[in-house]
């Protein structure tokens, strides 16, 4: 099942590219996937053209300065935040979301940051349920022995220090997805560096805490960028909702390892992808 290329504008007005994917036969629920920072909407095509197979309407977009949603040159000079990927882009997402749905149910799927972003986006209250794909607090402690050390070299050095001097993260260079935004790189950076992650950093406590929405976590037990003292501490950032951490053994999810990026691989459809939609059906 294939989607549609939409355009729609972001709480700000800047353009954003999406894929509408309407299903044959509508379940009345829709479905945003929010993306892992730096990667395109196209990752999630299968996943999206799946839950349409089961009934659901499902948009996949580019937060601005990535893939379709990325105006044509450099990205040096590029103004953007984190912060923007959440306020405005799924929060205007969500808007083109409910309008071209009528009504239907809206449930978030957010992969890592995707996952992260819920508390801050305006409008979130009418999420009836979230789900989340390798969802984790990124503070650098969380990690241990030489993961530990390779996220204080990252957050303090390497991030920040690469995107002052060349105006941007090239992080195709490091084979890390879609080159950053110098804004969205080094706000990163500094919530990383602060216990409580996002939430510490930009003092949004009361507006995770409001976030009421039941949250399902998946967290495979390769995934180095997810590990569980991490996506633990990602479902205490939000208080106010009933959290459930899922585990996914990869042995038994159809064998082959899943990591990080994984889940979304097709060979998982029977498996994953299904229990994730079963879960959302039901809400």
């Amino acid at each position: 099942m294939s989607g549609t290329a939409v355009e729609f504008a972001a709480r700000d007005g800047y353009r954003l590219a999406g894929t509408l994917y309407r299903p044959r036969a509508p379940n009345r629920r829709a479905v945003l996937l929010q993306a892992a920072s730096g990667v395109k909407q196209e990752y999630y095509g299968k996943f999206a053209a799946y839950l349409a197979s089961r009934g659901f309407a499902a948009l996949t977009f580019d937060y601005r300065g990535i893939g379709r949603s990325r105006a044509a040159g450099t990205l040096r000079g590029f103004g953007a935040r984190m912060r923007d990927w959440a306020e405005k882009d799924i929060a205007g997402a969500l808007d083109h979301l409910e309008r071209a749905t009528h009504g239907s149910r809206l449930i978030g799927i957010g992969h890592s940051f995707g996952g992260q972003a819920f508390g801050l986006v305006p409008g979130n209250e009418r999420y009836v349920a979230a789900l989340t794909f390798g969802s984790q607090s990124g503070y650098w402690r969380h990690w241990a022995g030489p993961g530990r050390a390779g996220m204080w070299f990252l957050t303090h050095l390497l991030l920040p220090g690469v995107s002052h001097a060349l105006g941007y993260f090239p992080s195709r260079r490091f084979g890390q997805g879609e080159d950053l935004p110098k804004g969205v790189a080094i706000e990163w950076a500094s919530w990383c560096r602060n216990p409580d992650y996002l939430v510490g950093k930009l003092g949004v406590e009361a507006a995770y805490a409001d976030f009421k929405a039941p949250i399902r976590a998946y967290v495979a037990a390769d995934d180095s960028y997810a590990p569980p003292r991490a996506v633990e501490a990602f479902l205490k950032l939000y208080p106010g909702a009933s959290g459930k951490l899922i585990p996914v053994d990869p042995q038994a999810a159809g064998g082959g390892a899943i990591g990080h990026f994984g889940y979304f691989r097709e060979r998982l459809k029977d498996d994953l992808w299904k229990d994730a939609a079963d879960w959302m059906e039901s809400r």
